[in-house]
């Protein structure tokens, strides 16, 4: 009798966040609210594999309403983030641009919740490459009480200055709670 294969969940959605908790309780509970949409509407978790910040938020709360997780984490910061190695898949990577070309690769949309210098890699990452053709995924922004209003006024202002066109805005999707992403994300797999 052969093993049987896992079978690949129907979409994948990978969310980038912060390490850390951020000041306001709203950043932790929209993290928790993502893992458990996720799960409910049977989409993989797609992140860093860390196990501390939003990151270990979204993970734990989408592992406990039952998703299927897929982590990378680059070799360098598996102590600093706490590498969660109870995930479905779990890729450690040499390095910072790796883990992004694997998390982008193997999901169908990027969501943004609160975070730090990282995470502001990792949105600008994914929008370049959409920008300059590599890819047409799905960006979401998820506006918790407005952390992202000074990122979304420096794009403007990017876009106002000449260094990019009108149609950078339109390639990202600002998105004010977790129950607008879900119909936002339901729509674009649909």
């Amino acid at each position: 009798m052969s093993a049987s294969s896992p079978v690949k969940p129907a979409r994948s959605v990978c969310v980038f966040c912060g390490s850390r908790h951020g000041t306001r309780a709203a950043y932790t509970n929209d993290a928790q609210a993502t893992g458990q949409m996720l799960a409910r509407r049977g989409w993989r978790l797609v992140y860093g594999a860390g196990d501390v910040g939003l990151m270990g938020e979204v993970a734990r709360a989408a592992q406990e309403a039952g998703a299927e997780t897929f982590g990378v984490i680059p070799e360098h910061l598996f102590r600093l983030e706490v590498g969660k190695r109870d995930l479905n898949t779990f890729i450690v990577t040499e390095n910072m641009h790796e883990r992004k070309k694997v998390m982008h690769m193997n999901s169908d949309a990027v969501v943004v919740l609160p975070g730090g210098a990282g995470s502001l890699d990792e949105f600008y990452e994914v929008l370049t490459w959409r920008q300059i053709g590599l890819h047409e995924k799905p960006i979401y922004l998820l506006n918790t009480e407005g952390y992202w209003n000074p990122l979304l006024a420096l794009n403007d202002h990017v876009v106002a200055e000449g260094f990019a066109s009108a149609s950078l805005l339109d390639m990202v999707q600002v998105i004010d709670t977790v129950e607008a992403l879900e119909t936002a994300l339901d729509t674009a797999f649909s």
